[in-house]
């Protein structure tokens, strides 16, 4: 059973830069972590994920440049560093995870079993 508990959401001005933190219990050396989002009226979408066996990791278009995912398992926390943040990334950010043996599988949502409870991040224009 893996466990999730976001932070770090909050209010800044575009062009600001936030810090997402998600700290999780169960964890094993092969799974896909990843950050969603989710807009008032939209679906959630997968935002950057990054596979534990290998390290790599993979970003939405619309992020690219931007965020960078990271993973600590000395800590057991995974990170979404956001800069150059504008109002279309206002949206509750949620962390998610599942375990894997296969790095393709991060790029399916409705592979994440475990989620956060969701943080919220607003940015003003």
């Amino acid at each position: 059973q893996v466990q999730l508990v976001e932070s770090g959401g909050g209010t800044v001005q575009a062009g600001g830069s936030l810090r997402l933190s998600c700290a999780y219990s169960g964890y094993t050396s092969r799974s896909c972590m990843a950050w969603f989002r989710q807009a008032p009226g939209k679906e959630r979408e997968g935002v950057a994920s990054v596979y534990t066996g290998a390290g790599s990791t993979s970003y939405a278009d619309s992020v690219k440049g931007r965020f960078t995912i990271s993973q600590d398992s000395a800590q057991n926390t995974l990170t979404l560093q956001m800069n150059s943040l504008k109002p279309e990334d206002t949206a509750m950010y949620y962390c998610a995870a599942h375990n894997s043996p296969y790095a393709w599988t991060c790029a399916g949502k409705s592979n994440y079993i475990y989620w956060g409870q969701g943080t919220q991040v607003t940015v003003s224009s």
